[in-house]
């Protein structure tokens, strides 16, 4: 009782101190007897990026990620995807699926640039506004008004020629209106001949038109510019000096008229188009406009 009082009781008296145990000279010290706070253990990368994606192993056990066969993800597309509210963010134009750009079967055709111009207009244009008429007309064939026009020409060109009209008017009707008409027709198939040279070289230096609408606009290039010549030959001869004249400029402006046909139908610079009608133009040159047909 006494002891309880004196406060020298089991419950209320200090609480005893261990003596501390000294390390012999050449020893550690022994561990403190309260616990001590070690650095965290060291994982490994794959477990550290495993509990990124939010994914635990159980202690103990080796840890693994998915099928090995299947296909390798990248962690920031496989984070992305897999866990929800977050998202990726990319551009209108980048493809997320990685699919790249659609194939495409070489350049795509070249869409005309109007509609197709009525045989008045077409005339009249080559004439008023060949530049804008070409380049209209350029995807277009036009075998009507050119095979047309090229045979009436034919059927008048005979009468220029002084040599020739002599003989078709001194024929009888029966011998005349074949040789008329044989006239004509070679006018048509020259006019198919001398455009298919044109066309064939425009291509050789790089052009990219079309056969038919470059065939049939030469012939009616052929024969609208030669028309001017053919109405004064009609009456003067073909030899007259007026008449020579107005076939030397309207030999000219069949040229400038060829070279900006070629140029607008294949897209080629001024001087290889007029490389390309060369030939057409030295052939009109030599047959008609100078009297030699």
């Amino acid at each position: 009782m006494a002891g309880f009082r004196n406060g020298r009781g089991r419950a209320g008296g200090p609480p005893r101190q261990q003596p501390q145990q000294q390390a012999p000279y050449g020893y550690n010290a022994p561990p403190p007897s309260y616990p001590q706070q070690y650095p965290p253990r060291q994982q490994h990368p794959q477990q550290q990026w495993a509990q990124q994606q939010g994914g635990q192993a159980p202690y103990g056990e080796p840890e693994y990620f998915g099928d090995p066969h299947a296909p390798q993800q990248h962690p920031q597309q496989h984070y992305a995807a897999n866990n929800p509210g977050h998202t990726q963010a990319f551009s209108v134009h980048d493809d997320p699926y990685g699919q790249g750009a659609p194939y495409e079967a070489g350049p795509a055709p070249v869409v005309p640039t109007g509609p197709r111009l009525p045989w008045k207009g077409l005339l009249s244009g080559i004439v008023l506004r060949p530049a804008d008429t070409f380049l209209r007309m350029r995807d277009h064939a036009v075998w009507g008004p050119a095979l047309v026009v090229t045979f009436l020409y034919g059927l008048l060109a005979i009468f220029g020629f002084d040599q020739a009209r002599e003989e078709a008017i001194n024929a009888t009707l029966s011998t005349a209106i074949p040789y008329v008409l044989m006239t004509g027709l070679g006018f048509v198939v020259g006019g198919l001949i001398l455009g298919a040279v044109t066309h064939t070289l425009a291509r050789q230096l790089g052009g990219e038109g079309s056969w038919q609408p470059t065939v049939g606009l030469s012939m009616l290039i052929m024969s609208i510019t030669d028309a001017p010549r053919l109405v004064f030959a009609l009456f003067l001869g073909g030899e007259n000096g007026l008449v020579q004249v107005i076939g030397w400029a309207t030999w000219l402006a069949a040229g400038a008229l060829f070279t900006l046909m070629v140029s607008r139908s294949h897209d080629l610079p001024w001087p290889k188009a007029l490389g390309a009608s060369a030939i057409q133009l030295v052939a009109l040159l030599s047959l008609i406009k100078l009297g030699t047909l």
